[in-house]
C-alpha cells in the first residue's frame, strides 16, 4: 500500500495535475444548477457500480480543491471547529505573528487562553477574514466610482 501524502506536505505532481484537471472537467460537466443535485456514478474496486449523489455544495468545494491541485498548489483543509495557534493565524492572514498579538489585545478578533498561549477558533478567524475582505471590496469600488466621478477613467 502506497503512503498517503498530503498537499499540505508537498506540491502536486504532474500527474496529480493531470488527473485534477480531468476530474474537475468532469464534475464541471455536471454540476450547471445550483439548486439541483447531481449524481454520480463510481466504480469501486472491485468492479461494483455505486451511485453517489453531489449536493452542489460538496460539487463546488471538491471543484476548487480540484482547481488549487490543476494549478500544482498544495493546500490545508482547516475544520471551523479547530483551534488555531498565532502563528498559524498570522500565516492564514498573511501578516506577522506580532502584528496579530496587536490585533488580539485590541480587540479586532476573538482569542482565548490555553495556558499563557492565545488559541483562535478557525469559525471566528474565518468570519474576521470575510468581514475584511468585504471592506476592502466596498473601499475599492468607492476608489473606482471616484476615478469615475473625476473622469480618471
Amino acid at each position: 500500500m502506497a503512503k498517503s501524502m498530503a498537499f499540505a506536505d508537498h506540491i502536486p505532481s504532474e500527474i496529480d495535475v493531470e488527473a485534477a484537471s480531468q476530474l474537475r472537467k468532469v464534475l464541471a460537466s455536471i454540476v450547471d444548477d445550483p439548486n439541483t443535485d447531481n449524481s454520480l456514478s463510481l466504480v469501486d474496486n472491485e468492479g461494483k457500480p455505486a451511485q453517489v449523489v453531489l449536493t452542489h455544495a460538496i460539487a463546488e468545494t471538491f471543484l476548487n480543491v480540484l482547481r488549487l491541485i490543476q494549478n500544482g498548489q498544495g493546500f490545508h483543509l482547516i475544520p471551523h471547529d479547530a483551534e488555531l495557534s498565532t502563528q498559524q493565524s498570522a500565516d492564514l492572514l498573511n501578516v506577522s505573528r506580532p502584528h496579530l498579538i496587536k490585533m488580539l489585545e485590541a480587540g479586532n478578533l476573538n482569542f482565548h487562553l490555553v495556558g499563557t498561549h492565545r488559541k483562535i477558533k478557525a469559525k471566528d478567524l474565518f468570519e474576521y477574514m470575510k468581514a475584511r475582505d468585504d471592506d476592502r471590496e466596498k473601499a475599492l469600488k468607492e476608489l473606482a466610482m471616484n476615478d469615475v466621478e473625476l473622469g480618471l477613467i
